[in-house]
């Protein structure tokens, strides 16, 4: 251990998994440490399912759960958007190879009624969507039009709105929309978490939009996609494709040290009587506590069930969004659910998860209108967890942190993290033209 390197990343989730394998594939010779025996930090999957019931304490599973190894599941539950940046981040870097993915079958938001409905994403759903009067949906179905025909590049798609001035309130109002429809625009297609976005430039908004619609049109059913045997795949993917270029990885080590020169930049990190020393630290918050400040908490309940959410058409897959605004919150309630068909679970098991931002003292009864969905719940494992991010962005001593995983359902949030971090500790943009196959190349 006593090499030098040009990185060192510290923890095995997700964030510092992707790190790892852009940076070894940019030529940067990589160590990679994690404290625990398994891949995954927080972003893991718990397999077998008895080892998920001892993490909460619980009795062991009895007999109905089926054979406790067919259950793999993940600790904080998010899908990938089929045209977003994680999935170009895994075709670019060849992880690709080693998984297998499926599309969601549903995607559905809470409305004023307090029912929920299916996302209308194009011009046909609009029409049909229970979520809006027969005039309303004419105008949601134009403002659509408008959005799929924008193109930044061509000022002449633009019409009358200035994409860098015109607020998204501001296109809102031209179109017409209410209340209700501008609400599910923004949660349900552009996935803010809450409404500020309304006073900001519309640029942003649109672009989210369109991805929406983009990802949607590549498989039909949902803009989602999902791993099969879960989320725990994508890191140890990472970890297989950092090998191939020659990074070194070394799990159930602990970090003891993040040892800083004279200089106040990072000389090398230690574990135990051994010190590797290396140019810059990649890492999560938990291996820097004195670097990081705790911004908020988030609650998550996984809850097993023998049956799909209701009112969801039986889907095997689905996520419904509560907006803000329709549970008198501050921010968004997330449900997602998969099921054994992602060979996550027993045949005939359905694993559910409903996530939000704790703004009580009481963040048990705040997921509660998530729960109500569900129908009948057989167990259920309630965890509250502290958010953390960086004090710094790293440029002072090269130590670069991730931010702590935020309760949204899909992945767009942590990888424009891994984005950022990526430009801090190598000075450039990561440059997505280099990705020139799409998914259907590695099938």
């Amino acid at each position: 251990m006593d090499e030098e390197y040009d990185c060192v990343v510290l923890g095995t989730g997700l964030t510092e998994c992707i790190l790892s394998g852009m940076l070894s594939v940019s030529g940067k010779k990589v160590l990679h440490m994690d404290r625990n025996k398994y891949y995954g930090g927080e972003s893991a999957s718990i397999t077998p399912l008895e080892d998920l019931f001892s993490k909460f304490s619980n009795p062991k599973p009895d007999e109905s759960y089926g054979r406790t190894r067919d259950w793999n599941v993940d600790l904080i539950p998010k899908f990938l958007m089929a045209e977003g940046q994680l999935v170009k981040l895994l075709i670019h870097t060849g992880v690709t190879r080693y998984l297998e993915f499926k599309s969601i079958e549903g995607s559905y938001v809470m409305g004023k009624s307090g029912k929920i409905s299916k996302v209308p994403a194009d011009e046909k759903e609009a029409l049909t969507s229970d979520l809006m009067g027969l005039f309303e949906k004419r105008r949601f179905k134009n403002f659509l039009v408008y959005v799929q025909e924008f193109d930044e590049a061509n000022p002449a798609s633009w019409k009358d709105i200035d994409p860098h001035k015109t607020t998204m309130d501001e296109v809102y109002k031209k179109y017409s929309l209410d209340e209700n429809t501008s609400d599910f625009v923004g949660h349900a297609l552009a996935l803010y978490r809450n409404d500020d976005y309304k006073s900001a430039p519309c640029l942003e908004a649109i672009k989210r939009i369109k991805l929406y619609s983009n990802s949607l049109a590549k498989y039909g059913k949902s803009p989602y996609l999902y791993p099969l045997y879960g989320l725990g795949e994508l890191p140890q993917g990472f970890a297989r494709l950092s090998a191939i270029y020659g990074g070194t990885y070394m799990l159930d080590k602990p970090v003891d040290e993040i040892i800083v020169g004279g200089d106040g930049k990072v000389t090398g990190v230690r574990s135990g009587s051994e010190t590797v020393k290396c140019k810059s630290v990649y890492c999560d918050p938990t291996y820097a506590m004195d670097k990081s400040r705790k911004v908020g908490q988030v609650v998550r309940c996984i809850c097993l069930m023998d049956h799909p959410i209701p009112n969801t058409k039986d889907a095997l897959s689905t996520q419904i969004i509560i907006p803000q605004k329709q549970v008198g919150r501050k921010s968004d309630i997330y449900v997602t659910m998969v099921s054994y068909t992602h060979q996550v679970a027993g045949k005939g098991w359905f694993i559910a998860m409903v996530s939000t931002n704790v703004e009580t003292g009481n963040p048990e009864a705040e997921i509660q209108p998530g729960l109500n969905l569900l129908g009948p719940i057989k167990n259920k494992f309630v965890q509250v967890s502290d958010v953390y991010e960086p004090l710094a962005d790293g440029s002072g001593d090269n130590v670069f942190i991730s931010k702590s995983y935020d309760a949204t359902s899909h992945f767009e949030t942590t990888c424009l993290d891994v984005l950022s971090i990526f430009k801090r500790g190598t000075g450039e943009e990561f440059d997505f033209s280099k990705v020139k196959h799409t998914l259907e190349d590695d099938v």
